[in-house]
């Protein structure tokens, strides 16, 4: 079998384990022109993108924005040493150092979140401290460097009324640029109706929230020498993706502007089973009334850690080039090789440019730059 017929032949589905008749007939490509001529076509690639060695050559002008970019609050750090799920590069992140790769890379602005282990390890006391000295830090690289960075504010989920009094500092006092919450906190997901009022308001503020995988506690280390992180965190996004949608809060709150990491986790790769799932939710015709998917392709969904044609087919089936932000997960992983994955991937220039920078520019306009404001005037 040809390189060309053997990517067709998996962008429709395997034969042997893919049932058409689960599928809805609204699913359908969310990008056909994805990906055309194959998952290999790694020459078309190169052409459609500059080569990984010309991107991480001195930039002459940035052009990436990161939406997936870690920070390490030092007090943060000081109370989460030792704990699981905390990477040895997020105890070696500097600011500097957060520069230099995104120099590297041709990155403009990256917006900065807490990572694992999460700031929930069941004292609210300790929860609602570490989040406050986060965002103030975050807020303080934010305004040394207003052109480079930008925050996704820290919460202290799961008590909801000290969530909503840090949404609302963050937001007003430290104009945050969102607000940023993980998949879950231990054995609760987000969609859960414990979590509504704060959903409430972030739905009133239209805001912008960027979710972060974890590793639930139901799940850690089943796997003898797997870190939780391998399989963990794709599937727990999925668990939050399923209690957003199950639930009914997608469509409840439809002004939260979700961010999804890692390019949904295995959500898109389930998004059919999902959709046939849906006729079985009690409720249904009024929680999810159009269905699963058309909630799905209203999300946006970034790269970091999916930069690879495996991945990144299944969500291209999904949404459209629109959805999809470039995202680097530093410090674990880099703005290089992100780029050098996405130059696999075979997306047009133009694909890339919304994916790059365009995208992001919609949700975080105070990044544009005159000659993106130009270019805007431009096409009006």
């Amino acid at each position: 079998m040809s390189g060309r017929t053997t990517s067709r032949w998996f962008l429709r589905g395997c034969p042997c384990c893919f049932d058409p008749t689960a599928m809805p007939a609204s699913f359908s490509p969310g990008r056909r022109t994805f990906m055309a001529g194959g998952l290999a076509a790694v020459g078309a690639a190169t052409m459609a993108s500059p080569s990984a060695k010309a991107q991480t050559s001195a930039p002459t002008s940035r052009h990436h924005i990161d939406v997936h970019h870690h920070v390490a609050p030092p007090k943060w750090l000081a109370e989460v040493v030792g704990r699981d799920l905390l990477q040895p590069a997020t105890r070696d992140w500097s600011a500097e150092k957060s520069i230099e790769d995104m120099d590297k890379g041709d990155v403009a602005a990256a917006v900065v979140s807490v990572t694992n282990p999460g700031l929930w390890f069941g004292d609210v006391n300790q929860s609602k401290r570490l989040a406050r000295a986060s965002n103030e830090m975050m807020a303080k690289l934010v305004q040394d460097r207003p052109a480079r960075f930008g925050m996704f504010a820290a919460m202290p989920l799961p008590d909801a009324d000290a969530t909503l009094r840090e949404i609302e500092y963050a937001l007003d006092t430290l104009k945050s640029d969102g607000i940023g919450l993980f998949t879950s906190y231990q054995n609760v997901w987000l969609g859960d109706r414990a979590f509504d009022p704060v959903m409430e308001e972030l739905n009133r503020r239209g805001a912008l929230v960027f979710v972060h995988p974890t590793a639930a506690a139901c799940c850690m280390n089943l796997i003898p020498d797997a870190h939780p992180g391998v399989m963990e965190y794709g599937t727990d996004t999925t668990r939050a993706i399923l209690g957003i949608l199950f639930s009914g809060a997608a469509v409840r709150y439809p002004k939260i502007r979700f961010i999804w990491s890692h390019a949904g986790g295995t959500a898109p790769f389930l998004a059919g089973r999902i959709e046939a799932s849906v006729r079985r939710v009690k409720d249904h015709a009024r929680r999810l009334p159009h269905g699963a998917i058309s909630e799905m392709r209203k999300f946006h969904y970034d790269v970091a850690g999916a930069a690879n044609p495996g991945a990144l087919a299944s969500l291209m089936k999904l949404v459209a080039i629109s959805q999809v932000l470039f995202g680097t997960d530093y410090p674990s992983g880099t703005s290089h090789s992100i780029i050098a994955g996405l130059a696999d991937c075979g997306f047009s220039g133009g694909d890339l440019q919304a994916l790059d920078r365009d995208n992001a520019l919609r949700l975080l306009p105070r990044f544009a730059s005159e000659r993106d404001r130009m270019s805007t005037r431009r096409n009006l």
